[in-house]
């Protein structure tokens, strides 16, 4: 029997976990603009879905400040090792970390803002989806970003983004539209290109009914 994505991903991610931090700082830059995306504001619940090792927790601690909380979820426990001991020497009481696969993860409020960086598993999970909108307040924030398939003109090169993604991805296709199963619950989003095509950022909001 062929693994699970989830056994797959958790495999994957052992092999990156040490040095996972410092193969992201290139990517930094977006992880800031996509949270900034999500405007949080004081008291807000934010949830950080597939938080990996906590990169975007001090972003999202400072948006939400000492009166709001930051969820983060991840699966895997090498990289949820990395996290854990980031909240515990930051001294953060406000965040509450969940080891589980999205689909399973319980989480313990309602939110105001989703952030996706780096997720394309998630995103092509129905499942984990389905779990973490249920959660959600009417008319949430939701910020997501990614890697995509460069446009038609520049097919030739999406053999080299297909290969860039494989590594951490046990669903690696897709790339056309990764954000398909999101724009059910967000068909208001707006996908802006990044990195010269080879990237994306997408910005919405749930209904409000």
């Amino acid at each position: 029997m062929s693994a699970s994505p989830n056994t797959v991903s958790i495999e994957k991610y052992r092999a990156h976990a040490a040095a996972y931090d410092r193969s992201a700082q290139r990517t930094m830059p977006l992880r800031v603009r996509t949270v900034d995306g999500l405007a949080l504001r004081r008291g807000d619940v934010v949830v950080d879905v597939g938080c990996g090792t906590g990169l975007s927790l001090p972003l999202l601690v400072q948006g939400v400040g000492d009166a709001g909380h930051v969820v983060g979820i991840e699966q895997s426990p090498e990289m949820m090792h990395f996290a854990r001991t980031r909240v515990r020497e930051q001294g953060w009481r406000n965040v509450t970390l969940i080891e589980s696969p999205v689909e399973e993860a319980v989480l313990p409020a309602r939110f105001d803002a989703i952030l996706f960086n780096y997720t394309h598993d998630v995103l092509r999970t129905p499942a984990a989806l389905a779990n973490l909108f249920r959660h959600a307040r009417p008319g949430a924030r939701v910020a997501v970003a990614g890697i995509k398939f460069f446009p038609w003109w520049a097919a030739p090169l999406n053999l080299y983004v297909y290969l860039k993604n494989r590594p951490y991805n046990a669903n690696p296709g897709g790339l056309s539209r990764p954000w398909r199963h999101l724009e059910r619950y967000v068909p208001d989003l707006r996908v802006e290109p990044t990195q010269f095509g080879m990237g994306y950022i997408a910005l919405g909001r749930l209904p409000l009914d």
